[in-house]
């Protein structure tokens, strides 16, 4: 049931909408909001991305693969990747308590758990999204092969970010099989594919995506291979790498504080995407 929750609480963690005011009082004691809409403008920090599709490039050729996963790595400082990590690395310390009572707790149904062992495998996951991507290119279908363009790049950028995170963190495995444990890839290479489905094709078909993604990373801790604040963090890290390479020239939402007579405004101002 912990499981669930923090995983559903990450899974939960899409595009924030902004909220609408019905105007602004004179004399107001609490925060308010206004909602603006500047068409294609430059916004200050704070950039939420709405929930519309990623536009298809002009080209998804391996040109546009490399090209777009360096622009990737640009924008990966951002105040949403931030905040996705401190919405993983809250419940991740809020759980650790709790590692070695929820793996005895899993232990048995082995037939159960262990195809979650081979469908998080990296090479299963980019195989796939290869697949995908071959298939668009080769019928000449852009939004296929954007799609599996985007799932290879997030792929491609989460397992760097994991294998960074697993060398600086040293943190060893429950069975003690070698200090790679912090955090867990499967978890966060199957929820980077989910994330970029999720912004693809919408939450309907998204939602076989995320599933999969959790069974995966309940499955790391059935086989003793990671702690539950392993998989935790690595489903944050998942949806950083999903989100950040499906961002790019989309729609954002920028919050910013306005003061007004007695209190503070929130003005949520929609512009076109940087």
């Amino acid at each position: 049931m912990l499981l669930t929750t923090t995983c559903a609480l990450l899974i939960a963690c899409g595009p924030l909408p902004a909220v609408v005011g019905n105007g602004l009082p004179a004399e107001s004691d609490v925060p308010a909001v206004v909602v603006a809409d500047a068409g294609p403008t430059q916004g200050p920090a704070s950039q939420i991305a709405d929930q519309k599709e990623p536009p298809t490039p002009p080209h998804t050729g391996i040109h546009a693969l490399a090209s777009g996963l360096v622009e990737d790595v640009k924008h990966l400082p951002s105040k949403p990747n931030a905040f996705l990590a401190l919405l993983g690395g809250g419940p991740a310390a809020g759980v650790h308590p709790l590692d070695d009572d929820v793996n005895e707790q899993l232990k048995g149904a082995e037939n159960v758990w262990r195809p979650g062992k081979y469908v998080g495998l990296t090479p299963v996951q980019m195989g796939a999204a290869a697949i995908v991507y071959t298939y668009g290119r080769v019928q000449h279908q852009d939004k296929v092969s954007h799609l599996g363009m985007d799932l290879l790049r997030a792929q491609i950028l989460t397992s760097g970010l994991t294998v960074g995170l697993k060398y600086s963190t040293r943190r060893e495995r429950p069975d003690g099989s070698n200090a790679h444990s912090f955090p867990s890839g499967h978890a966060s290479i199957t929820f980077a594919t989910a994330t970029v489905i999720e912004r693809h094709l919408g939450w309907r078909y998204s939602v076989l995506g995320y599933t999969i993604a959790s069974y995966v990373a309940a499955s790391r801790l059935h086989d003793n291979r990671h702690w539950l604040s392993d998989v935790v963090f690595g489903s944050a890290v998942g949806a950083i790498g999903g989100r950040t390479v499906t961002q790019h020239g989309r729609n954002v939402w920028t919050m910013t504080p306005v003061p007004v007579p007695g209190g503070v405004a929130l003005l949520a101002l929609r512009t076109g995407g940087n």
